[in-house]
């Protein structure tokens, strides 16, 4: 299942059933799961774990070391779940010393061409980057989060799971779960409605993100008093205590 033509050094681990294609190189420190296909002309760089049924497309380059003045040869990592889909020319570097030391990828994401994500960057499960979209260092991606083509998002900050950032949009605060942002810099556009129908979200939980949004953004309160009026109605509904425990733990102030 190794084509002739690929360069994979005998230092890598690679599971049975793996597919590397023509003129990929595989570095030592490598990790490859059982299932994974790799096509031509790929680079990955270790250390660099990789699980099962990935799909890897041609010139994409993982593992590759950070892009940060402070790196300075240090052992890091990158770690990636099972059944992602990366394609053409995307780029995802490795973590920093400085920044934990790992770049986690979690499981069933789908990374568009051309996307780049930067050391000591948190992905979870389910999200779609759309082509070009880029991510700066020490980003975290929730669940679900949706990045419409040519995003970019600021180092260090949080986009909450289900949120949807559109075409274009430039990301420099976080953004809570279950909200539609967009624009230079990204202001809120209401929640989004289409994709929590999709995943199956009852009315009465889209009831409850509606009127969390509105106490949030509409109702022109001060941020700590929103919360604390979204804290009373946190007991019966999980959707709003996500509201509530994300803009309680931002790393940086939210979109508003």
């Amino acid at each position: 299942m190794i084509d002739a033509r690929a360069v994979v050094d005998p230092g890598a681990c690679i599971d049975e059933g793996v597919e590397i294609g023509a003129f990929s190189v595989i570095g030592s420190d490598v990790k490859i799961g059982r299932g994974t296909r790799i096509g031509s002309h790929a680079v990955i760089k270790g250390p660099t774990v990789i699980g099962r049924d990935n799909q890897i497309s041609q010139f994409a380059s993982l593992g590759d070391d950070p892009q940060d003045m402070k790196y300075a040869g240090e052992p890091t990592c990158l770690k990636i779940g099972d059944r992602n889909v990366f394609r053409e020319f995307v780029t995802i570097n490795r973590g920093t010393a400085q920044g934990g030391g790992s770049t986690c990828i979690g499981n069933d994401n789908l990374f568009m061409a051309y996307i780049h994500v930067a050391h000591d960057c948190l992905i979870g499960n389910h999200v779609i980057m759309a082509n070009g979209a880029s991510l700066g260092g020490h980003v975290t991606l929730n669940d679900y989060a949706i990045l419409g083509g040519f995003t970019m998002v600021h180092q260090f900050c949080h986009i909450g799971a289900h949120a949807f950032c559109a075409m274009g949009t430039g990301v420099t605060k976080d953004v809570p779960p279950f909200l539609m942002v967009s624009g230079h810099p990204a202001k809120p556009h209401g929640i989004n409605s289409v994709g929590l129908g999709r995943r199956g979200f009852s009315e009465a939980a889209l009831l409850n993100i509606k009127r969390a949004y509105k106490t949030l953004y509409l109702r022109n309160l001060k941020l700590d008093v929103a919360v604390d009026a979204l804290r009373q109605s946190a007991a019966d509904s999980p959707e709003v205590e996500m509201f509530v425990a994300f803009v309680q733990n931002r790393s940086r102030s939210i979109v508003r």
